[in-house]
């Protein structure tokens, strides 16, 4: 439902030349079709949503079994909506009360989540601005603040649900983040394997070299690093649960001793490396704390050291879907990259590479929905039936997110100035 956030202004000049006269006036733009069935007060309100999302093939089934729908194209998905409760909050604030109806079960779909929640966005790239209500709503919200007291508070309610729920979805690597897909037929587990190579790759790792982590999930990249580029790895996390596997996981594979992970803050790290990496954090830091987050890099990295940064994104500045930030990951926001080079220009670094790989994260949420739908009915056992139809809106979300454009996923390499030790090529990032 993020495609709410999009508004278009458009103005027209007149191009008509200095003494020559008017000519007849245009026949007025004709009004779209109003919805079939739009016949009670109610069914004409959500009509009028539905020319304000630019008439997007659905079909809203009401309570009294009166049925809203534009006219001329096949719905891709059919609505029910279960009171008149519902759909007024719904209309007052569709991107937040149209998933909390759905997961209360207020709101059925009867069709592929996944196709809805894409029509939406794709439908809402022409809206025109939002009501004064809608603006009014907005405007009241208050995103979850990343002061070192706030960001454990938020870590803690999406991270320490349990790793028992996570480990049913996520995989054999447990990581959290996108995976890259050297050809279709790629596995989650070997592309998340994938995936670290190419991080890898790209920092240049070498045998006896040090790489600090900022924000390191379940321990799975700092372990590839110990394990298959003969590094050794600081990796610091606020999440409990979280530090807890990945030291036992280490312990484990007898990489204690290359591998040290540490439950603390990014802002508190210290020491000097070779290599910085940061994979799925950065959306957790705030634009407000990117100058800080600078400084630990700038004072991280010697001369001669390298970095990158791995991190939903966005093509321009825009808040994180206003239901997921307040249901699923308080505190998080999606920069742009004018917005992340608030990190490097205040210290002069400079950037070497930029990869964009949003398809490569849609098909990543694909295996994990995937997953997560195979084993609904234990986590229906471990958590409610809520909490299923929440992760389930999430992770779908996710996917029409990247597969329509509105969200991306940025790799940013980068060294300090002065460092002439970077490749010329980018063969080093595919050679066997």
């Amino acid at each position: 439902m993020n495609a709410l956030d999009e508004s278009v202004k458009s103005a027209v000049p007149s191009d008509r030349p200095a003494g020559r006269p008017p000519a007849a006036p245009e026949r007025p733009a004709e009004r779209p079709a109003r919805p079939a069935g739009a016949r009670s007060v109610e069914g004409r309100m959500l009509a009028r949503l539905l020319d304000y999302l630019g008439n997007p093939p659905l079909e809203f089934i009401l309570w009294t079994g009166e049925r809203i729908a534009p006219p001329g194209a096949a719905p891709v998905a059919h609505v029910t909506v279960s009171s008149r409760a519902t759909l007024l909050g719904i209309l007052a604030d569709p991107q937040v009360r149209f998933p909390d109806a759905y997961c209360e079960e207020r709101l059925e779909i009867d069709g592929d989540l996944v196709q809805l929640l894409e029509t939406v966005y794709h439908s809402g790239r022409s809206s025109p601005n939002p009501s004064p209500v809608r603006r009014l709503v907005e405007g009241l919200r208050r995103p979850h603040v990343n002061t070192l007291s706030g960001s454990r508070e938020n870590i803690h309610h999406h991270y320490d649900i349990g790793n028992d729920f996570y480990s049913l979805w996520l995989g054999e690597t447990m990581a959290y983040t996108c995976a890259y897909y050297p050809t279709p037929t790629t596995t989650l587990d070997e592309a998340q394997t994938a995936k670290m190579d190419h991080v890898c790759r790209k920092l240049r790792l070498r045998p006896g070299e040090s790489v600090v982590e900022a924000g390191c999930g379940w321990g799975a990249l700092g372990l590839h690093m110990a394990r298959h580029y003969g590094v050794k790895v600081r990796a610091f996390n606020i999440s409990r649960e979280q530090i807890a596997y990945a030291r036992e996981r280490a312990t484990r594979l007898g990489l204690s001793s290359q591998v040290e992970y540490v439950l603390d803050d990014y802002r508190n790290i210290s020491g000097r490396y070779d290599a910085f990496v940061s994979v799925g954090m950065l959306e957790h830091v705030g634009v407000a704390n990117y100058p800080a987050l600078g400084e630990v890099i700038a004072r991280s990295l010697g001369a001669q050291g390298r970095g990158l940064i791995h991190s939903i994104g966005r093509n321009r500045p825009a808040p994180l879907q206003p239901w997921i930030e307040k249901r699923i990951f308080p505190g998080a926001y999606p920069p742009s990259l004018a917005e992340m080079m608030r990190i490097f220009e205040p210290y002069d670094f400079s950037v070497l590479d930029v990869e964009n790989l949003r398809l490569h994260y849609a098909q990543t949420l694909r295996h994990w929905l995937a997953l997560f739908e195979a084993a609904s009915g234990r986590v229906r056992g471990m958590f409610d039936e809520k909490f299923v139809r929440m992760w389930r809106m999430y992770l779908a979300g996710s996917v029409a997110g990247f597969t329509t454009g509105a969200l991306q996923l940025f790799q940013v390499v980068f060294a300090p100035r002065d460092n002439n030790d970077v490749p010329m090529t980018r063969e080093h990032l595919y050679a066997r």
